[in-house]
């Protein structure tokens, strides 16, 4: 494979199993993702203004985001459960774009990664603006759900925003 690392959840006989992480050192981690939103304008006004029929659209996709990231383990096949120290969802209005970026982090002291976790939460809050606000814009499109950035472990640093 070029000098590349194989995929970690085949085994030898290449059926899914979850990684053993029991020999990994315990590192601080932290991941970073995000997503964007993009609307008519009058929906982001909409939201913005507080004025959604279904309540405060940013407050519910925010704690939407957390929920999602300390549930990833059910949502995920063959993700560990983690016990997170800190998720933070931001929603950040980008009105020149009609959109709104999500950006989801994720920190724990662990033997694994906690990107699966903020890339949950990140996609999660942005569904949950599309929930509470379909109801005045069925065209919503949710765009650019990725990882930003993420250290350590083993494999280090990565950085893409």
């Amino acid at each position: 494979m070029s000098g590349k690392p194989g995929l970690t959840h085949l085994n030898a006989a290449g059926e899914a199993h979850m990684v053993d992480v029991s020999a990994k050192a315990e590192t601080e981690r932290v991941a970073k993702a995000g997503a964007r939103i993009l609307m008519e304008k009058a929906t982001l006004d909409l939201i913005l203004s507080g004025q959604a029929a279904k309540g405060d659209v940013l407050a519910t996709a925010r704690i939407a985001g957390i929920m999602a990231a300390k549930r990833t383990h059910d949502l995920i096949p063959l993700c560990h459960p983690l016990a997170l120290s800190q998720v933070t969802v931001d929603l950040i209005p980008v009105p020149d774009k009609a959109a709104i970026d999500v950006v989801a982090t994720c920190k724990l002291k662990g033997r694994t990664g906690v990107e699966m976790e903020a890339l949950t939460a990140a996609s999660v809050a942005a569904l949950t603006v599309y929930d509470m606000a379909k109801a005045v814009d069925r065209g919503m499109r949710i765009t650019d759900i990725r990882l930003l950035h993420k250290s350590g472990g083993k494999s280090g640093r990565f950085d893409q925003e």
